[in-house]
């Protein structure tokens, strides 16, 4: 089931009201934020502290959680770049290595304009957000002459106009 901003919005109250509801945040949002420490730990261990100390954080510092419209994920994989960068330097200065690459701050806004992104994608209607998939998140590309096509141009007929300008009325679709 995909969630809304709207639904973040609420989980958000809900914990902030009581501390038991945060509870609800894990749940959801556990697993990604594991996969996107181990990914850059390659040690389970490492990985399962480093995703506890991400939401004992979230945890204690939820009251002071102020809502913008973002993305909770957004919130939680700043904390989670943070606790790695922490993790690395603690390291480093322990055993005098040198540090893997470590998202800085421009990786950190691209992971936040990449959550935002799919979550707006999550949110649109289910032809046009399959359109997306099987354009971008899949790589197909549609021919004229194929049957995979149809989808692509009844989802390219039902897009909505773009935000700013006009419409291009000869667009050609990828």
């Amino acid at each position: 089931m995909a969630h809304t901003i709207e639904d973040d919005r609420l989980l958000i109250e809900a914990a902030q009201a009581d501390s038991a509801r945060f509870v609800e945040i894990c749940e959801r949002y556990v697993d990604r934020i594991y996969a996107f420490v181990s990914r850059r730990t390659q040690d389970r261990a490492t990985a399962e502290d480093i995703t506890s100390q991400v939401f004992e954080q979230a945890l204690r510092t939820i009251h002071r959680f102020e809502w913008r419209g973002a993305p909770l994920s957004a919130w939680l994989f700043r904390i989670a770049s943070n606790a790695l960068v922490d993790h690395w330097r603690e390291r480093a200065r322990d055993t005098h290595e040198a540090s893997p690459d470590v998202p800085d701050s421009r990786a950190l806004e691209d992971i936040d304009r990449r959550i935002a992104l799919y979550q707006q994608v999550e949110q649109l209607p289910d032809l046009q957000r399959e359109v997306i998939h099987m354009r971008f998140m899949r790589g197909e590309k549609h021919s004229r002459g194929s049957g995979r096509a149809r989808p692509l141009r009844r989802g390219r007929e039902a897009a909505p106009a773009p935000c700013v300008g006009e419409p291009a009325k000869d667009h050609e679709w990828p």
